[in-house]
């Protein structure tokens, strides 16, 4: 195996480029994978070198190893990035790109969308160090975001399919929009990765992904990804390397593996979610599915224009239901677990109801509000769980 030209790998199609991005095992002495390297200290060999006045490859732990390196590369070439920073988690993703965009007197937008630690970091932490947020409507049209943007709006942040309620936005209309008045966009991409919508050639100028979800694929590991056009890549990196909030080498050697099959099991998913969303789309339970690529939902327009695909990531709306008995279908339920992640190879479901922090938007399903992350079960399985569930809202024996 050589090292591949830059014509062939310009050329490479998705599923060759995520085996090969990263890779050179030939500076590894022939052996397939990068290796794990744990340390702090680095050795120079040189005062020169010692004192940078001769090239390093690497310094100090914290500013990277020959592992954590192979993945940033990788991910920078597959989301069409100047570069990318990995985190131990997809909030600390989240919030190392939003103090590299703001200063004490910034103003910000984000979605009503945005899932809670968001929220609690810009209503508390950003707070304290004077910046101010703005919550706004995921419903907006582009038009409606500029109307909130003020000459101290040091960013836009945006979510599509949005946290819990999955609302859609128009990001390229949004980012032409933010552009026109020099005001960088944000985006959480962790629904359909860089693989189903590639922000960054959408115009997005730092996009997050938490790959403790579909990167991974195992439920096995926090890790988060920023990357940045180059416009932002310079004010990223400086404000990474400041915190030091680097993630763990085992985490990212899982994310590496969890690399090479990421489109599979992304397609996957994609297959089972949409088998699993059209069932329970005929349910006499379930008032509504809440999924972009069903043409029913609100947004279906904007994600089949804009996304090669979708996730096993979705929500439903019962008809309405007594606390009681939602708990007594979920309770019993034996192959969805009840946990907060998703993207791994078993299925999940959560309770929500967004009423509680949505503050810009209205959340009224008129039912009870349950999502779900279709794993890789065979979806018959899956659905003779749900039928046993479904036995048990409505009071029956199982």
């Amino acid at each position: 195996m050589k090292t591949l030209s830059e014509g062939t790998r310009a050329a490479l199609r998705s599923r060759t480029r995520l085996v090969h991005a990263g890779r050179e095992p030939f500076e590894q002495h022939g052996f397939v994978n990068t290796p794990i390297y744990r340390g702090s200290t680095v050795l120079f060999e040189t005062t020169d070198a010692l004192h940078g006045r001769s090239e390093s490859r690497f310094t100090y732990g914290t500013k990277g190893t020959p592992t954590t390196e192979a993945l940033e590369r990788a991910w920078t070439e597959i989301a069409g990035a100047a570069g990318t920073v990995l985190t131990p988690s997809g909030l600390a993703a989240v919030t190392v790109a939003f103090l590299a965009v703001t200063r004490a007197g910034s103003h910000i937008l984000v979605t009503d969308a945005a899932y809670q630690p968001i929220r609690k970091f810009c209503d508390d932490v950003l707070r304290r160090m004077g910046v101010e947020t703005t919550y706004y409507d995921p419903g907006l049209s582009p038009d409606g975001v500029a109307a909130l943007l003020r000459p101290e709006t040091a960013m836009v942040f945006v979510e599509a399919p949005g946290s819990q309620s999955l609302d859609m936005q128009d990001v390229p209309g949004i980012v032409a929009m933010a552009h026109a008045r020099d005001v960088p966009v944000v985006m959480d991409n962790t629904w359909a990765t860089s693989l189903l919508f590639p922000a960054h050639r959408h115009g997005v100028d730092i996009v997050i992904e938490a790959g403790t979800k579909y990167l991974s694929g195992h439920s096995d590991l926090l890790l988060g990804l920023t990357s940045a056009n180059a416009r932002y890549w310079p004010a990223l990196r400086d404000t990474f390397d400041a915190f030091a909030m680097c993630a763990g080498p085992e985490d990212v050697f899982l994310g590496l593996r969890g690399l090479r099959s990421m489109e599979l099991r992304l397609r996957e998913a994609e297959r089972q979610g949409l088998a699993m969303a059209r069932w329970l789309q005929a349910r006499p339970e379930v008032a509504r599915v809440l999924h972009p690529a069903l043409p029913e939902f609100p947004g279906h327009a904007i994600w089949q224009r804009d996304f090669a695909g979708s996730s096993g990531l979705f929500s439903v709306i019962l008809m309405p239901a007594a606390d009681a008995a939602v708990a007594a279908m979920l309770d019993g339920l034996e192959l969805f677990g009840l946990g907060y992640s998703w993207g791994g190879f078993e299925s999940l479901v959560v309770p929500f109801d967004c009423r509680s922090y949505r503050t810009a938007s209205a959340w009224a399903p008129g039912g009870p509000a349950l999502r779900f992350s279709i794993g890789l079960e065979n979806v018959e399985d899956l659905q003779d769980d749900l039928d046993r569930g479904f036995a048990r809202l409505r009071g029956e024996a199982a």
